[in-house]
């Protein structure tokens, strides 16, 4: 199926072997049969929270993002370590970041935000039955907490104070959750 639009890897190298992210460059065969390279980011995968509290806020983060020089809002999110379940990842992260708990825990969707020039995939999760605790934030990572409501949510999304993917994503999951509309798995 689909092999009309498949390219094939000929060779290729790593370009970039950083901490945390590669970059490979490949030489591929177009399904013409003309040759070209590609040149993507390796990443090892992360996950998405979606906080939901008993009275139906959601909790979110302000972080500061070297990239695009701005703080930016969002979920929590964090990256999946090697060997680790995405389960695992989403509790870790949930309570390292905002050092919340949660007792409820259901997969929503995988995404793929940048499927041009990475391989990265997110896998969002709804966190209920949220208890606080205290933050075990990494060294070196700095955030806000703050809640909304989904409406709210989405009015920042419509203003465009929300362009983070991943939080555009989950506000509009979010949405359909609460109008029951849609449920995760």
């Amino acid at each position: 199926m689909d092999s009309h639009l498949r390219e094939t890897r000929i060779d290729g190298e790593l370009a970039y072997d950083g901490h945390f992210l590669k970059v490979s460059r490949d030489r591929i065969r177009l399904p013409d049969g003309s040759e070209s390279k590609r040149e993507f980011i390796r990443h090892p995968g992360a996950v998405v929270i979606l906080p939901l509290l008993a009275d139906g806020r959601v909790l979110l983060e302000r972080q500061y993002r070297y990239p695009n020089d701005r703080v930016f809002i969002e979920f929590p999110a964090g990256k999946i370590d090697p060997g680790e379940l995405p389960l695992a990842t989403a509790r870790r992260e949930l309570e390292e970041e905002t050092g919340y708990t949660a007792t409820e825990w259901n997969f929503v969707c995988t995404i793929h935000n940048a499927i041009a020039y990475s391989d990265e995939h997110l896998e969002i999760f709804l966190a209920r039955g949220l208890s606080a605790g205290e933050a075990k934030l990494d060294e070196g990572e700095f955030l806000e907490l703050f809640t909304a409501t989904i409406p709210e949510l989405l009015e920042m999304v419509r203003k465009g104070e929300i362009t983070d993917v991943k939080t555009i994503i989950g506000t509009f999951w979010l949405e359909k959750y609460a109008a029951g509309t849609w449920t995760p798995s």
